[in-house]
């Protein structure tokens, strides 16, 4: 059996290249933060690493090659992100964190929850990519932007913990309707719609569009 040819194959690892960049940025985001003080490139970086996270999934997708282990990389990816937002956001406005503690506690909680379940259940994280966890991703980059970029934390702060709560405990609930490890299960309903069905494949192949 042949090889693709290499142009082919460069194409389909544009979404690995992706999930990659988002680590690279990640020791930028904690570098520029380390003094108490981002620079204008701290927000163009992490708007490059919000982009490739929406657009690695939509590639791959097109490409045929989401599967399991590229979905498993783009949560770790996400979560390794974020942690380096919150050290961030910790260095440079602390008093924005000491003011929401509470709420910012309570979300991190119910995200340890969410990993507990996971990890009980399948040995592993989920990696669903629902809805609720893509409009978590907006609301976070939109509190992001407006604490570093305009030093505001208010509503936007408001609406990423609200969401992640929903998230969590949506994605908790899929864990506990699914029998066996599953990626890309859109929401609730279609967690739903899989148990009913009993259509769940090999986690390693199956996709949902």
């Amino acid at each position: 059996m042949t090889s693709p040819p290499k142009p082919q194959k460069m194409v389909k690892s544009i979404p690995a290249l992706l999930v990659v960049l988002r680590f690279l940025i990640d020791p930028f985001l904690i570098w520029d933060a380390v003094d108490g003080q981002t620079s204008l490139g701290f927000i163009i970086a992490f708007i490059v690493a919000f982009l490739s996270d929406i657009f690695d999934g939509i590639i791959a997708r097109r490409l045929g090659v989401s599967t399991a282990k590229l979905r498993q990389a783009d949560s770790w990816a996400d979560v390794c992100l974020y942690l380096c937002i919150a050290y961030s956001a910790w260095q440079v406005h602390r008093e924005i964190i000491l003011n929401f503690q509470w709420p910012l506690l309570a979300v991190v909680f119910i995200q340890l929850v969410w990993w507990a379940v996971n990890l009980i259940k399948y040995g592993k994280p989920a990696s669903y990519h629902t809805y609720s966890a893509k409009l978590w991703g907006l609301t976070l980059f939109t509190a992001t932007v407006a604490m570093f970029g305009f030093n505001y934390a208010g509503i936007a702060l408001w609406l990423a913990i609200i969401v992640g709560f929903i998230h969590p405990i949506e994605e908790i609930a899929m864990t506990l309707i699914l029998p066996e490890w599953t990626h890309d299960v859109l929401s609730i309903f279609h967690a739903f719609k899989l148990r009913r069905s009993g259509s769940e494949l090999s986690p390693d192949t199956r996709k949902m569009s």
